[in-house]
């Protein structure tokens, strides 16, 4: 029960944001707002979350896991409740929805990243235990990304503002759940360091860390950012070019999430701390990610090979995020973990926010040159995972640690 009481989470958190992109063109239509303005309510979600998710790293470190959780799945449960109440009441709503999906992404910042550190609190003695847990986490994930078109086209199909407050009876679920099932394990009773010793040991660990640190953010931020802007994209095409809309179109986009479920699932299973196979893995899932992402402008007009090219680009996106989740947690101390963590969480978040208002920018007429670009870059960051993600200087590190 503690597992699955962490676990729903992320599947709180994923569902707070990706369940709304099937709904946007609709929201496009009832609010009369631009593409772009409708892809701010992701943005927006996501700029609070990157601002806050260090923030709340730091006082997890300070104060506690729990006691950091608890408070921001109830602000989460607010700001659905702000963003319903806003679409169903008001003439103009949109001022009002951005506010509440701000409210969100601050809930959302103090709760999915102190995820990581907690697992490593709770199973710190256990390295298989740990990857296998953050593969279910992330599992969690990636199956709230594959219920979310669904959930949240079908939850529109009765009102299009429904899935707002269904963010808030979810967060509450998610509340009680933690309440009542995770006991964090009691600390070692040490007086924690005041801020400027913490913040010399958090400067300390990027110097030492640095190189493999930042790979691992960057490719954090890359995955992200092609896995929303995509979702994005055949969010507006499905309806534009396909004519598929309402819970088809939620069955739609749930198929590249379900390869990218698995996928996660498979390989949270298989890693188990083997750093050599985390390296391997890293380079393999940027290169399919690279060559798949070139033709999704290509075959846009053909369905069938959309969703092949998309469900490609899915296994290699869910098969990166666990090993980039496990090789953070394993091998940075408990005391800075939650705060190094929180930085890697903020980088997604960046990737999450990046993505939706630039591909709507750009779908009109720079769309291939873009997903072209997209894959020159995952290539770019693949020669950067082999060359700064050195398997003898963190297992160095690892063994320090342990």
């Amino acid at each position: 029960m503690c597992i699955i009481s962490i676990s729903s989470i992320p599947l709180v958190m994923t569902l707070g944001n990706s369940m709304l992109i099937p709904v946007l063109p609709i929201l496009e239509k009832k609010v009369d707002i631009s593409s772009f303005q409708s892809s701010m309510i992701i943005t927006s979600y996501s700029i609070a979350a990157i601002i806050l998710i260090p923030v709340a790293g730091y006082l997890s470190d300070r104060l506690g896991r729990k006691k950091i959780i608890l408070p921001c799945l109830l602000l989460a449960l607010l700001g659905g409740l702000i963003a319903g109440f806003a679409s169903w009441k008001m003439e103009n709503p949109y001022t009002t929805i951005i506010i509440g999906r701000i409210l969100q992404g601050m809930g959302a910042a103090g709760a999915m990243p102190i995820v990581l550190p907690l697992v490593g609190d709770l199973f710190k003695d256990d390295s298989e235990k740990t990857s296998s847990t953050l593969g279910i986490i992330e599992t969690s994930n990636t199956l709230g990304k594959v219920l979310s078109p669904i959930i949240g086209s079908a939850i529109a199909a009765i009102l299009w503002f429904f899935p707002f407050f269904s963010i808030s009876i979810f967060s509450a679920i998610a509340f009680v759940l933690i309440f009542f099932f995770v006991k964090v394990p009691k600390g070692d009773n040490e007086e924690p360091d005041k801020i400027k010793e913490f913040l010399s040991k958090v400067k300390e660990t990027f110097k030492a860390e640095g190189k493999w640190l930042t790979s691992v953010f960057l490719n954090g931020i890359f995955a992200m950012f092609v896995l929303f802007g995509v979702l994005f994209y055949l969010s507006e095409i499905l309806e534009k070019i396909h004519d598929i809309k309402g819970v088809k179109k939620g069955f739609v986009l749930a198929i590249p999430l379900l390869f990218l479920c698995i996928s996660s699932f498979l390989t949270g299973r298989k890693i188990e701390g083997k750093l050599k196979m985390i390296k391997r893995i890293m380079i393999i899932s940027l290169i399919i990610s690279s060559a798949s992402v070139v033709f999704i402008g290509f075959v846009k007009e053909q369905l069938i090979l959309l969703l092949i090219v998309t469900s490609i680009l899915g296994i290699a996106i869910g098969a990166i995020l666990p090993v980039l989740d496990t090789i953070i947690t394993e091998n940075i101390k408990k005391e800075e973990r939650g705060t190094i963590s929180s930085f890697y969480s903020s980088a997604r978040f960046i990737g999450v926010a990046a993505g939706p208002p630039i591909l709507s920018l750009v779908m009109k007429n720079y769309l291939n040159p873009f997903y072209i670009g997209c894959g020159i870059l995952g290539i770019l960051l693949m020669f950067l995972v082999f060359k700064l993600v050195k398997i003898d200087e963190i297992e160095k590190t690892e063994n320090e640690i342990a």
